[in-house]
C-alpha cells in the first residue's frame, strides 16, 4: 500500500464529493496515531541504530579485558546499566512523541540480563554445568551452562512487556529462545551436537517459533509477533540452509519450501516470509546453475537468465497481485485481515 501525502488525501476527499470538515476530521485521526506505527524515517532508523550499539557493546562486542573485573563487579554494571537505561525509557515511553525510542531503552535494559546473571553465577560458581569460560564466549559457542542466562532474559522480557508493550522487546526474548533451543538440549541430554543435528534443532526451533508468532498475530494492536516471525525464519531457513549439498530430491524439496514460504507472505501478510523465501530459491537456482555450467561461460549466462526471470516474475505478480490475493482470501484469518487494514473485510 503506497504512502498517501496531505496533498494528495485532500484531493482524494474532495473528489470524493467529501467536505473539507470530513478531512479536517480524518488527517486529525490519522495525526493522532502513535508514534509506533510503523514507518520508515530516519529519526526511526537513528533511535534502533543506537540501540543496537549499546546492546553490541555489552553483548556481542565485549572484549577479553572485560575478564579481569570480578563477577559482582560485572553483575553491578550490567543492573546499573539496566536501572538507567530502563528508568529512563519508560519515562519516554509514556510520551506519545518519543515513545519508540523510549520503548527501545527500555529493551536495551532488558539486554543486560545475560551478563547480569553470568557475573553472578561466575562469582559463586554456580553453573548448571561446567564453567564456559569467559562471557565473550556466549554468542559464538554453544554450552549447557549459559541456560540459565537465556531463561532469564526471557522471564524479564515477558514481565518488561507488561508495562511497557513495545514490539521490539519481543527481539531480546525471542533471540534468547534461539540460543536457549541449543543449549537446553545440550544440557538436557548431556552431549555435544555435530553440526547436522545443530542444523535440525535449529529447523526444528524455527518451526516452533514461527508457530508462536502466528498464535501471537493479530492478538494485539502492537505487533509482538514481528520479532518471533523474523528469528523463526533466520532459524529456520538458517539451518535448511546450512545443512549443505544433498541430493537432488533434497534440493527440490528445499526450493519448494522456499516457494511456500513466499505464498505465506501473501496469506500471512508478511514480508519478511517473501524475502527470505526469495533467498532460498535464489540459492537453489545459483547451485544448479553452477553444478551444471561450473567454469563455463554458460554460468555467467544463466545467472543472468535467472535474474531476468526474477524481474519478469515480479512484473507478473505486480500485474496480477490483487487477484493472487482475492484467491487466497478464504485462506486468510480474520484476525490478520483486521491487521492489515488494505485487505477486503
Amino acid at each position: 500500500m503506497r504512502n498517501i501525502s496531505e496533498n494528495q488525501l485532500r484531493v482524494a476527499v474532495d473528489r470524493a464529493g467529501y467536505t473539507s470538515d470530513v478531512f479536517d476530521r480524518i488527517y486529525a485521526t490519522l495525526a493522532a496515531e502513535s508514534e509506533t506505527t510503523p514507518a520508515f524515517e530516519t529519526s526511526h532508523v537513528s533511535y534502533y541504530l543506537g540501540a543496537l550499539l549499546i546492546i553490541g557493546a555489552m553483548g556481542w562486542f565485549v572484549t577479553n579485558a572485560w575478564d579481569r573485573l570480578s563477577g559482582l563487579t560485572l553483575t553491578a554494571i550490567a543492573v546499573t546499566y539496566a536501572i538507567l537505561f530502563g528508568g529512563i525509557g519508560f519515562r519516554l515511553f509514556r510520551q506519545t512523541a518519543t515513545r519508540i525510542p523510549g520503548g527501545l531503552l527500555v529493551a536495551v535494559a532488558v539486554c543486560m540480563t545475560p551478563m547480569a546473571v553470568y557475573g553472578f553465577e561466575r562469582q559463586f560458581g554456580w553453573w548448571p554445568a561446567t564453567n564456559p569460560g569467559s562471557y565473550t564466549n556466549f554468542h559464538p559457542r554453544i554450552d549447557p551452562s549459559w541456560i540459565l542466562m537465556e531463561i532469564a532474559t526471557i522471564l524479564v522480557a515477558a514481565s518488561a512487556l507488561r508495562w511497557v508493550r513495545f514490539a521490539f522487546i519481543t527481539a531480546p526474548a525471542a533471540y534468547a529462545l534461539w540460543y536457549l533451543s541449543m543449549d537446553a538440549t545440550a544440557f538436557i541430554f548431556g552431549v555435544h551436537w555435530t553440526f547436522h543435528q545443530e542444523c535440525w534443532i535449529s529447523v526444528c526451533f524455527g518451526l516452533l517459533m514461527l508457530t508462536t508468532a502466528y498464535l501471537l498475530d493479530g492478538k494485539s494492536e502492537v505487533d509482538f509477533s514481528f520479532w518471533f516471525y523474523l528469528f523463526g525464519l533466520l532459524t529456520f531457513t538458517g539451518g535448511l540452509t546450512l545443512m549443505g549439498d544433498g541430493n537432488q530430491l533434497g534440493k527440490a524439496i528445499y526450493c519448494l519450501v522456499h516457494l511456500l514460504l513466499i505464498t505465506l507472505s501473501v496469506i500471512l501478510q508478511r514480508r519478511a516470509f517473501l524475502v527470505f523465501g526469495a533467498i532460498g530459491v535464489f540459492v537453489y537456482l545459483m547451485g544448479e546453475a553452477e553444478g551444471y555450467f561450473r567454469n563455463s561461460f554458460g554460468f555467467t549466462i544463466s545467472l543472468t537468465l535467472i535474474g531476468a526471470f526474477f524481474i519478469a516474475a515480479g512484473i507478473v505478480y505486480k500485474r496480477n497481485e490483487r487477484s493472487l490475493e482475492e484467491k487466497l482470501l478464504p485462506l486468510i484469518p480474520d484476525r490478520i485481515r483486521k491487521r492489515h487494514r488494505s485487505l477486503p473485510a
